[in-house]
C-alpha cells in the first residue's frame, strides 16, 4: 500500500528538503519525469475547485500517468455507499487517489480500507499540498527556508494549520495573528498574537487567506467584521522586511482581505505560488509513488 499524504506530518526534514529539491528540478523540466507512466491516479471533487484541479490535472499527464476526475455527485457517495466500500473498489482501479472534501476524518477512513496511497487536496482541517507550494515559493525567494520568518494574518483555518505544521519540520518561523474567535489552537507549532503588527514585524512574508470560506457563507457579516483590522496592504507590508512578500493561496477578494495593489503589484508572489501547487505535488506524487 505504502504512504498516504493525509497532514504533512508524514514528512520529516530530510524529506521534506528533498521533495522541495525535485519540485525545483521539475520545474526546472516539467515533462522531465515519467514517474507515473502507466498508472491511473483518481481525483475526487467534492468541493469545488481551479487551483487544484488544474495542477493536480496537468502533473498526472506531465508525469505520464491518466488522471480521472471524480465528482462526488457522479459517484454512489452521494447515494450513501460506504466509504469504506468505496476505498475497496478504487483500490481495484487506481494506483493513488486523492481526495478534496470536507471532514478530515472521511479522508482518513478511504486511507484506513484502501490499498493505494491517499493524498489530501483539501479537507477542513489540512490543506498540506499548498503549504507544499508556499514554502517552495518561500524557498525560491530567499534561497532557503531555514530561519526565515512567516506571519499570517486572518483566519486560524486549514491552510494556517498546515503552514505551522509544515513549516516548522522546514525550520520556518511562523506567527499567526487572529482575532478572539478565529485564533489557531495552540500546539500547532505556530506563535500565536492578535495584534498583525506584531506578527508581521521583521517576517520574510506576510501570508493572507480569504475572510469567507466554503461553508462560511452564514456568517459573513460576522466574520468580515471580525477580520478587517487583518487585511495585507501596504501599511501592513511595510512592518515586515524591507524585501518581505507577500503571499494568498487564492481565490482572493481585493478589497477584503488583500488590496489590489499588493494582489497585483510587485511585492507578492502570489501567481508563483498557483503556478507552484503544481510543481510541489509532482514531487509529492513520485514521493508518494515511489
Amino acid at each position: 500500500m505504502g504512504r498516504h499524504f493525509l497532514t504533512g506530518e508524514e514528512l520529516d526534514r530530510a524529506s521534506l528538503t528533498s521533495l522541495l529539491d525535485r519540485a525545483l528540478a521539475l520545474k526546472a523540466a516539467p515533462r522531465g519525469s515519467r514517474a507515473l507512466a502507466g498508472r491511473c491516479v483518481g481525483l475526487i471533487f467534492e468541493k469545488p475547485s481551479t487551483r487544484t484541479r488544474l495542477s493536480f490535472e496537468v502533473g498526472v499527464v506531465e508525469l505520464g500517468g491518466h488522471p480521472l476526475i471524480l465528482r462526488a455527485d457522479e459517484m454512489q457517495l452521494s447515494r450513501g455507499e460506504a466509504l469504506r466500500d468505496t476505498a475497496l473498489v478504487l483500490s481495484r482501479h487506481l494506483d493513488a487517489v486523492g481526495v478534496r472534501t470536507g471532514p478530515q476524518a472521511s479522508l482518513e477512513e478511504l486511507a484506513r480500507h484502501g490499498q493505494i496511497p491517499v493524498f489530501n487536496m483539501l479537507t477542513a482541517e489540512h490543506h498540506p499540498c499548498q503549504a507544499l507550494a508556499d514554502l517552495l515559493t518561500l524557498r525560491e525567494a530567499f534561497g532557503t527556508l531555514a530561519g526565515l520568518r512567516l506571519a499570517y494574518v486572518g483566519d486560524g483555518n486549514n491552510v494556517a494549520r498546515s503552514l505551522a505544521l509544515l513549516g516548522t519540520i522546514a525550520g520556518v518561523e511562523v506567527v499567526v495573528a487572529s482575532p478572539e474567535g478565529y485564533e489557531l489552537e495552540s500546539g500547532s507549532g505556530a506563535t500565536l498574537v492578535r495584534d498583525p503588527a506584531e506578527a508581521v514585524r521583521g517576517a520574510h512574508a506576510v501570508y493572507t487567506d480569504v475572510w469567507v470560506s466554503m461553508g462560511d457563507e452564514e456568517t459573513a457579516r460576522a466574520r468580515r467584521e471580525a477580520l478587517a483590522a487583518y487585511r495585507v496592504d501596504d501599511r501592513l507590508l511595510d512592518l515586515a522586511r524591507p524585501d518581505a512578500i507577500a503571499l494568498h493561496d487564492l481565490p482572493a477578494h481585493p478589497g477584503e482581505e488583500i488590496t489590489a495593489e499588493i494582489l497585483y503589484g510587485p511585492r507578492q508572489r502570489i501567481w508563483d505560488q498557483a503556478e507552484n501547487r503544481r510543481h510541489a505535488q509532482k514531487a509529492m506524487l513520485e514521493w508518494l509513488l515511489a
